[in-house]
């Protein structure tokens, strides 16, 4: 059995100045708080004799590597990040960055949508990525268009019923 793995979609390499922010700062703990302590257990670890059975040892080792991996992560993503801090010449239209309220045709429900980019959603504040088919079919959309989404569970039908570039109180 082979272990290839197709090579991942691109992601869009936009953000908002909030989400780069959390990643900044994300970097920042890691490389100047987190790392530093975790390096500091694992040198009094070691200095306790036997590594080969020193669980805090074996343990921070691991944890080193992960905290480098994540780093590593960050410093490529954020480099090849397009932090969209402009508003659209259209504000009217849905964009990147963008706060909407959509319904939903057959249930009537309503949803708060905030249209970001893949390192930044969140599906309990309603962030969904500009990938996702959702967001696809979102942009360019005016207040009462009719939008129409293929899902999983089949075809959705959404109303748009507001747009904004200002965050909602």
């Amino acid at each position: 059995m082979s272990r290839y793995r197709p090579p991942a979609t691109p992601r869009t390499a936009l953000i908002t100045p909030e989400g780069y922010r959390v990643l900044a700062d994300e970097l920042d703990h890691l490389w100047r708080v987190r790392r530093p302590e975790v390096t500091r257990a694992v040198s009094e670890a070691a200095a306790m004799g036997d590594r080969s059975e020193n669980a805090e040892y074996i343990y921070g080792k691991k944890m080193l590597r992960e905290i480098d991996s994540r780093v590593r992560f960050l410093r490529k993503r954020i480099e090849s990040l397009k932090v969209v801090d402009t508003r659209p010449t259209d504000p009217s239209r849905i964009y990147f960055g963008a706060w909407i309220e959509v319904e939903e045709a057959d249930s009537g429900a309503i949803l708060a949508l905030r249209i970001v980019g893949p390192d930044e959603t969140d599906a309990v504040r309603g962030w969904i990525s500009i990938d996702a088919p959702m967001a696809r079919a979102l942009l360019k959309k005016a207040v009462d268009d009719e939008v129409v989404v293929e899902r999983p569970a089949g075809r959705g039908v959404f109303y748009v019923l507001s747009v904004s570039y200002v965050p909602p109180v």
